[in-house]
């Protein structure tokens, strides 16, 4: 069911190869079907040329990605929800996503994080790469703004086919998502939307 009360969501996301994009642009479809308004963003580039240079996939991604905005923090100020996409790195967040997030400090300071519904989907290269802890990671920052986490648990049949309740997740080095991860994606954001809409609904009536 689409949401009763109109859900603005920031889907924030790194991505080096295309993996965590395609994710990213799942959740997307997955929200806007939910009746959600979604600011697709990804954050920006800190690697240096001849570091991505190197690395074909990462090169072409760069420029298959070229129109997709950048976020800003207005994005997240705006947002009634918020999703968080990233590879993982040894089991962390991509520090192109953590600098972005270390920006973020104003408007914590001024309480314009708290009560947002949070989420956040990875990817690693192998199986077991790190892709619960780096969820887990995000949750730290998320306990920090006073966000309410939204986890995809097994609250549909997808998720027993995808397997990860802490969010979805993508092993890049057996190809591209398959159909199955990125319904899990939709899934999850559409899960997003409809808690993010019964939040703003009760606020609504208790105004």
């Amino acid at each position: 069911m689409p949401a009763v009360e109109p859900v603005n969501v920031a889907i924030v996301y790194y991505s080096a190869t295309g993996s965590v994009h395609a994710l990213a642009k799942a959740a997307a479809e997955g929200a806007e079907k939910a009746g959600a308004t979604v600011r697709l963003r990804k954050v920006r580039e800190l690697a240096p040329p001849e570091a991505i240079n190197a690395n074909p996939a990462w090169a072409q991604h760069i420029q298959d990605s070229a129109d997709t905005a950048e976020a800003v923090l207005d994005d997240l100020g705006w947002a009634d929800a918020l999703l968080l996409g990233t590879p993982t790195r040894f089991g962390n967040p991509a520090s192109q996503l953590r600098a972005f997030l270390e920006t973020t400090g104003p408007l914590w300071a001024q309480g314009k994080l708290a009560d947002k519904v949070c989420s956040a989907f990875t990817a690693s290269n192998t199986p077991h790469g790190g892709q619960e802890s780096t969820i887990l990671a995000l949750s730290n920052t998320f306990y920090h703004w006073g966000g309410i986490i939204v986890p995809p648990g097994y609250t549909d049949p997808i998720q027993f086919k995808s397997g990860n309740p802490y969010g979805t997740s993508h092993v890049a080095g057996r190809g591209a998502p398959s159909d199955e991860t990125l319904a899990a994606a939709r899934h999850q954001a559409r899960r997003v939307v409809d808690t993010a809409a019964a939040l703003k609904a009760g606020r609504a009536t208790t105004a």
